[in-house]
Protein backbone atom coordinates (compact mmCIF):
# COMPACT_ATOMS: atom_id res chain seq x y z
CA UNK A 1 0.00 0.00 0.00
CA UNK A 2 2.81 2.40 0.92
CA UNK A 3 4.63 1.64 -2.34
CA UNK A 4 1.43 2.23 -4.31
CA UNK A 5 0.81 5.53 -2.53
CA UNK A 6 4.39 6.63 -3.19
CA UNK A 7 4.02 5.76 -6.86
CA UNK A 8 0.78 7.75 -7.15
CA UNK A 9 2.29 10.74 -5.35
CA UNK A 10 5.35 10.60 -7.60
CA UNK A 11 3.17 10.49 -10.70
CA UNK A 12 1.12 13.43 -9.44
CA UNK A 13 4.29 15.39 -8.76
CA UNK A 14 5.65 14.63 -12.24
CA UNK A 15 2.34 15.72 -13.78
CA UNK A 16 2.43 18.94 -11.79
CA UNK A 17 6.00 19.68 -12.86
CA UNK A 18 5.08 19.02 -16.50
CA UNK A 19 2.17 21.47 -16.25
CA UNK A 20 4.39 24.08 -14.64
CA UNK A 21 7.03 23.59 -17.32
CA UNK A 22 4.40 23.99 -20.05
CA UNK A 23 3.21 27.23 -18.42
CA UNK A 24 6.76 28.57 -18.21
CA UNK A 25 7.40 27.69 -21.85
CA UNK A 26 4.18 29.40 -22.94
CA UNK A 27 5.05 32.50 -20.92
CA UNK A 28 8.51 32.57 -22.53
CA UNK A 29 6.99 32.23 -26.00
CA UNK A 30 4.58 35.09 -25.26
CA UNK A 31 7.44 37.25 -23.97
CA UNK A 32 9.61 36.52 -27.01
CA UNK A 33 6.76 37.33 -29.41
CA UNK A 34 5.84 40.56 -27.61
CA UNK A 35 9.42 41.83 -27.40
CA UNK A 36 10.14 41.03 -31.04
CA UNK A 37 6.90 42.67 -32.14
CA UNK A 38 7.37 45.83 -30.04
CA UNK A 39 11.00 46.32 -31.07
CA UNK A 40 9.93 46.55 -34.69
CA UNK A 41 8.48 50.05 -34.14
CA UNK A 42 11.83 51.36 -32.90
CA UNK A 43 13.65 49.61 -35.73
CA UNK A 44 11.36 51.26 -38.29
CA UNK A 45 12.29 54.66 -36.81
CA UNK A 46 16.01 53.88 -37.07
CA UNK A 47 15.66 52.81 -40.71
CA UNK A 48 13.53 55.84 -41.57
CA UNK A 49 15.95 58.34 -40.05
CA UNK A 50 18.90 56.74 -41.79
CA UNK A 51 17.09 57.23 -45.08
CA UNK A 52 16.19 60.84 -44.17
CA UNK A 53 19.82 61.60 -43.27
CA UNK A 54 20.98 60.29 -46.64
CA UNK A 55 18.34 62.33 -48.48
CA UNK A 56 19.05 65.54 -46.53
CA UNK A 57 22.78 65.36 -47.22
CA UNK A 58 22.23 64.67 -50.90
CA UNK A 59 25.24 65.48 -53.08
CA UNK A 60 27.12 66.79 -50.06
CA UNK A 61 27.23 63.30 -48.56
CA UNK A 62 30.83 62.43 -47.78
CA UNK A 63 31.84 58.90 -48.94
CA UNK A 64 33.04 58.01 -45.44
CA UNK A 65 29.73 59.13 -43.95
CA UNK A 66 27.85 57.22 -46.65
CA UNK A 67 29.78 54.10 -45.67
CA UNK A 68 28.78 54.61 -42.02
CA UNK A 69 25.13 55.02 -43.02
CA UNK A 70 25.32 51.85 -45.15
CA UNK A 71 26.80 49.93 -42.21
CA UNK A 72 24.05 51.14 -39.88
CA UNK A 73 21.36 50.31 -42.45
CA UNK A 74 22.83 46.83 -42.90
CA UNK A 75 22.82 46.27 -39.14
CA UNK A 76 19.18 47.41 -38.97
CA UNK A 77 18.26 44.99 -41.75
CA UNK A 78 19.97 42.12 -39.95
CA UNK A 79 18.24 43.05 -36.71
CA UNK A 80 14.92 42.89 -38.52
CA UNK A 81 15.76 39.39 -39.76
CA UNK A 82 16.73 38.34 -36.23
CA UNK A 83 13.36 39.57 -34.97
CA UNK A 84 11.63 37.64 -37.74
CA UNK A 85 13.49 34.54 -36.58
CA UNK A 86 12.45 35.04 -32.97
CA UNK A 87 8.84 35.56 -33.95
CA UNK A 88 8.92 32.44 -36.12
CA UNK A 89 10.30 30.38 -33.23
CA UNK A 90 7.63 31.84 -30.97
CA UNK A 91 4.89 30.94 -33.45
CA UNK A 92 6.13 27.35 -33.61
CA UNK A 93 6.03 27.08 -29.83
CA UNK A 94 2.62 28.73 -29.52
CA UNK A 95 0.91 26.98 -32.43
CA UNK A 96 -1.91 24.60 -31.59
CA UNK A 97 -0.94 21.27 -33.11
CA UNK A 98 -3.34 19.92 -35.71
CA UNK A 99 -2.10 16.34 -36.07
CA UNK A 100 -2.97 14.25 -39.05
CA UNK A 101 -1.43 11.71 -41.41
CA UNK A 102 1.40 13.30 -43.40
CA UNK A 103 2.97 11.63 -46.44
CA UNK A 104 6.62 12.61 -46.10
CA UNK A 105 7.38 11.70 -49.72
CA UNK A 106 4.70 14.04 -51.06
CA UNK A 107 5.67 16.75 -48.56
CA UNK A 108 9.32 16.52 -49.60
CA UNK A 109 8.32 16.93 -53.26
CA UNK A 110 6.54 20.18 -52.32
CA UNK A 111 9.55 21.38 -50.32
CA UNK A 112 11.98 20.66 -53.14
CA UNK A 113 9.74 22.48 -55.61
CA UNK A 114 9.60 25.50 -53.29
CA UNK A 115 13.41 25.52 -52.96
CA UNK A 116 14.13 25.11 -56.68
CA UNK A 117 15.39 28.71 -57.07
CA UNK A 118 18.19 27.97 -54.59
CA UNK A 119 19.30 25.05 -56.80
CA UNK A 120 19.53 26.96 -60.06
CA UNK A 121 22.87 26.77 -61.85
CA UNK A 122 23.97 24.16 -59.35
CA UNK A 123 25.27 20.65 -59.94
CA UNK A 124 23.15 18.86 -57.38
CA UNK A 125 22.34 15.16 -57.11
CA UNK A 126 19.42 13.96 -54.96
CA UNK A 127 19.22 10.54 -53.31
CA UNK A 128 15.71 10.19 -51.89
CA UNK A 129 14.33 6.96 -50.45
CA UNK A 130 11.33 5.89 -52.55
CA UNK A 131 9.47 4.64 -49.50
CA UNK A 132 9.52 7.61 -47.15
CA UNK A 133 6.90 6.81 -44.49
CA UNK A 134 3.61 8.38 -43.55
CA UNK A 135 3.89 9.98 -40.14
CA UNK A 136 1.49 11.55 -37.71
CA UNK A 137 2.04 15.25 -37.24
CA UNK A 138 1.08 18.82 -37.99
CA UNK A 139 1.45 19.36 -41.75
CA UNK A 140 2.39 23.06 -41.51
CA UNK A 141 5.05 22.47 -38.85
CA UNK A 142 6.51 19.45 -40.62
CA UNK A 143 6.69 21.54 -43.77
CA UNK A 144 8.76 24.10 -41.84
CA UNK A 145 10.94 21.32 -40.48
CA UNK A 146 11.78 19.78 -43.85
CA UNK A 147 12.17 23.20 -45.49
CA UNK A 148 14.70 24.28 -42.85
CA UNK A 149 16.75 21.08 -43.08
CA UNK A 150 16.74 20.78 -46.87
CA UNK A 151 17.50 24.49 -47.27
CA UNK A 152 20.48 24.08 -44.94
CA UNK A 153 21.73 21.08 -46.90
CA UNK A 154 21.50 23.04 -50.16
CA UNK A 155 23.22 26.10 -48.69
CA UNK A 156 26.12 24.38 -46.98
CA UNK A 157 26.96 22.18 -49.97
CA UNK A 158 26.98 25.01 -52.51
CA UNK A 159 30.80 25.03 -52.85
CA UNK A 160 30.94 21.40 -53.97
CA UNK A 161 31.51 20.61 -57.65
CA UNK A 162 28.71 18.08 -57.26
CA UNK A 163 26.49 18.61 -54.25
CA UNK A 164 24.78 15.47 -53.00
CA UNK A 165 21.80 15.42 -50.67
CA UNK A 166 20.51 12.14 -49.28
CA UNK A 167 17.15 11.77 -47.56
CA UNK A 168 16.21 8.42 -46.07
CA UNK A 169 14.66 6.81 -43.06
CA UNK A 170 14.73 3.80 -40.78
CA UNK A 171 12.39 2.33 -38.17
CA UNK A 172 13.34 2.68 -34.52
CA UNK A 173 13.28 0.11 -31.75
CA UNK A 174 10.88 2.43 -29.95
CA UNK A 175 7.43 1.22 -31.05
CA UNK A 176 5.59 3.52 -33.43
CA UNK A 177 8.58 5.78 -34.14
CA UNK A 178 10.85 6.25 -37.13
CA UNK A 179 14.00 8.24 -37.82
CA UNK A 180 14.45 10.50 -40.84
CA UNK A 181 17.92 11.41 -42.13
CA UNK A 182 18.91 14.49 -44.15
CA UNK A 183 22.55 14.29 -45.23
CA UNK A 184 24.75 16.50 -47.41
CA UNK A 185 28.36 16.45 -48.57
CA UNK A 186 28.98 20.09 -47.69
CA UNK A 187 31.33 21.94 -45.37
CA UNK A 188 30.33 19.99 -42.25
CA UNK A 189 31.18 21.27 -38.79
CA UNK A 190 33.51 20.73 -35.85
CA UNK A 191 31.83 17.99 -33.73
CA UNK A 192 33.17 19.67 -30.60
CA UNK A 193 30.73 22.51 -31.33
CA UNK A 194 27.74 20.23 -31.70
CA UNK A 195 25.98 21.59 -28.59
CA UNK A 196 25.69 24.99 -30.28
CA UNK A 197 24.21 23.64 -33.48
CA UNK A 198 20.54 23.72 -32.47
CA UNK A 199 20.68 26.96 -30.48
CA UNK A 200 19.07 30.09 -31.86
CA UNK A 201 21.49 32.51 -33.59
CA UNK A 202 24.44 30.14 -32.97
CA UNK A 203 26.07 29.75 -36.37
CA UNK A 204 29.18 27.59 -36.69
CA UNK A 205 30.23 29.44 -39.84
CA UNK A 206 30.87 33.13 -40.39
CA UNK A 207 28.25 35.34 -42.03
CA UNK A 208 30.77 36.12 -44.78
CA UNK A 209 30.91 32.43 -45.69
CA UNK A 210 27.20 31.66 -45.41
CA UNK A 211 24.54 34.31 -45.04
CA UNK A 212 21.77 33.65 -42.55
CA UNK A 213 20.64 34.17 -38.98
CA UNK A 214 21.07 30.61 -37.68
CA UNK A 215 17.46 29.98 -36.78
CA UNK A 216 16.64 27.02 -39.05
CA UNK A 217 18.05 24.26 -36.85
CA UNK A 218 16.64 25.81 -33.67
CA UNK A 219 13.24 25.85 -35.38
CA UNK A 220 13.72 22.25 -36.52
CA UNK A 221 14.47 21.14 -32.97
CA UNK A 222 11.37 22.94 -31.68
CA UNK A 223 9.14 21.23 -34.26
CA UNK A 224 10.59 17.78 -33.60
CA UNK A 225 10.27 18.13 -29.83
CA UNK A 226 6.66 19.29 -30.17
CA UNK A 227 6.00 15.99 -31.96
CA UNK A 228 7.60 13.97 -29.17
CA UNK A 229 10.77 13.23 -31.09
CA UNK A 230 14.47 13.98 -30.81
CA UNK A 231 16.96 15.50 -33.23
CA UNK A 232 20.72 15.12 -33.48
CA UNK A 233 23.54 15.95 -35.86
CA UNK A 234 26.75 14.29 -36.96
CA UNK A 235 29.46 15.93 -39.02
CA UNK A 236 33.14 16.54 -39.60
CA UNK A 237 34.84 19.56 -41.17
CA UNK A 238 34.73 19.18 -44.95
CA UNK A 239 32.85 15.88 -44.67
CA UNK A 240 29.25 17.07 -44.74
CA UNK A 241 26.50 16.96 -42.16
CA UNK A 242 23.83 14.42 -41.27
CA UNK A 243 20.73 15.52 -39.37
CA UNK A 244 18.58 12.74 -37.91
CA UNK A 245 15.24 13.24 -36.21
CA UNK A 246 12.46 10.99 -34.98
CA UNK A 247 8.72 11.25 -35.60
CA UNK A 248 5.70 9.09 -34.79
CA UNK A 249 4.61 6.78 -37.58
CA UNK A 250 1.02 6.99 -38.78
CA UNK A 251 -0.95 4.00 -37.58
Amino acid sequence: MTADRTSVELRQRVDQLERELAQVQLALEDFTYSVSHDLRASLRHVTAYLRIAREDLGDALDPAVANHLDTAAGAATRMGRLMDGLMELSRVGRAVLQPGVVDLGALLDDVRHHLEPACERRALRWHVAPDLPRVRGDLALLNQLLTSLVDNAIKFSRDRDMAEITIGWSPLDQPGMCEIHVQDNGVGFDPRMQDRLFRVFQSLHSAREFDGIAVGLALARRVVERHGGQIRAHGEPGQGCRISFSLPLAV
